[in-house]
């Protein structure tokens, strides 16, 4: 294995801004473990990038001001295709001179917004640097819910009913939304159409509560997406990964005391803060058929392939109980904790996860 020297970006303008950084903890331990050099890039709630050994330490993102850590300073991302890397600039002294820091490859660990929906992976094939992950179409696609949706139903994979909207249609006219989302019936489940991590998703029996609910995603996302709910019925999970050839690995069921699995389920509990998905409660592999796991397996796979993917995912499933009907929920391309317990699970170390996807 050829060691490299991987920059890895995270942070950003995102409301999932702290989840990316529990994220990136759990890869840059997996890279250094591999033998490559690391160097962070952290991109603050407000854009700026700063990059520094200060950033390896959990505990500095405690600060109210990242810049008032030591061994850290600013950076940005050189745009010329000849230097392939980062360009610090002189802190003081009239002829210090800008740093420049080489990457062989980008690794962003950013979820959500300005990073997970192709801006940040556009920006890499601009500066011509080898990036991990899914490229700009295939990540524009799975972080837009409604357009994944309808490319799905296109490929053939059940998904499930629903109806989307942007924010100006809304406010515009509120009562004709709700009249083209009547003949779905309730239960619905509300949700901005371009955020992950469950933000700003929330069920509605009600029209007092679709209208609350619409509201709130609407101050979220541009584009909002109601979908009618799956009642008894459990969330099943597939992480795959791969280019021309794609595998999939075992499958989870979360464990959930909601109708749905939320954002603090999925990060705060278990282990706590620091430990992202992994610390999610969970059964692995997912208590299901032999012959359901491989219905799942091979929509995750043809799902990942509808969208153009490369590298990693986690496909995420509605499963009922009484009919073994099968929806693909959603397709999250830089997935919480890498998904590095699944491939654990299906006999992939940490070290063989990062350096499979810097090989595709």
């Amino acid at each position: 294995m050829v060691h490299r020297t991987v920059g890895v970006f995270f942070g950003s303008r995102s409301v999932e801004h702290d989840v990316s950084i529990v994220t990136t903890h759990q890869t840059i331990q997996a890279l250094q473990s591999a033998g490559h050099t690391v160097i962070p890039i952290y991109i603050t709630r407000t854009g700026e990038w700063y990059t520094g050994e200060g950033l390896f330490d959990l505990k500095n993102y405690q600060q109210e001001n990242i810049r008032n850590v030591a061994n850290v300073e600013p950076t940005h991302l050189s745009p010329s295709t000849r230097y392939h890397g980062l360009i610090t600039p002189p802190m003081a002294g009239r002829f210090a001179k800008s740093r420049f820091q080489r990457i062989d490859v980008a690794f962003s660990t950013i979820h959500g917004t300005h990073g997970e929906d192709g801006t940040i992976q556009g920006l890499f094939e601009m500066a011509d640097i080898p990036y991990v992950g899914t490229g700009v179409l295939a990540s524009a696609i799975a972080n837009h819910k409604a357009i994944a949706k309808s490319l799905l139903q296109q490929a053939g994979i059940p998904v499930v009913e629903g109806i989307s909207f942007t924010r100006y249609a809304w406010l515009e006219d509120p009562e004709a939304i709700l009249a083209q989302l009547e003949p779905l019936g309730y239960p619905l489940f509300i949700k901005p159409a371009t955020l992950g991590s469950s933000i700003g998703v929330a069920p509605a029996h009600d029209m007092e509560r679709l209208r609350l609910h619409i509201d709130i995603a609407a101050s979220l996302s541009t584009e909002i997406l109601v979908e009618k709910a799956i009642t008894n019925a459990v969330e099943i999970n597939c992480a795959v990964m791969g280019n021309y050839t794609i595998e999939a690995s075992v499958l989870e069921q979360p464990m959930s005391t909601q109708d749905f699995l939320t954002y603090e389920e999925k990060y705060l509990r278990g282990e706590g803060k620091t430990a992202g998905m992994k610390g999610a409660d969970r059964i692995i592999p997912a208590p299901i058929s032999d012959e359901l796991t491989r219905i799942i397996q091979e929509y995750a796979i043809r799902g990942f392939k509808a969208i153009r993917g490369r590298g990693i995912a986690r496909i995420d499933f509605l499963v009922q109980k009484d009919t073994h009907q099968v929806y693909l929920n959603e397709i999250n391309t830089m997935p919480g904790s890498i998904s590095f317990y699944l491939w654990k699970a299906s006999g992939k170390s940490p070290i063989e996860v990062v350096n499979q996807l810097i090989d595709i």
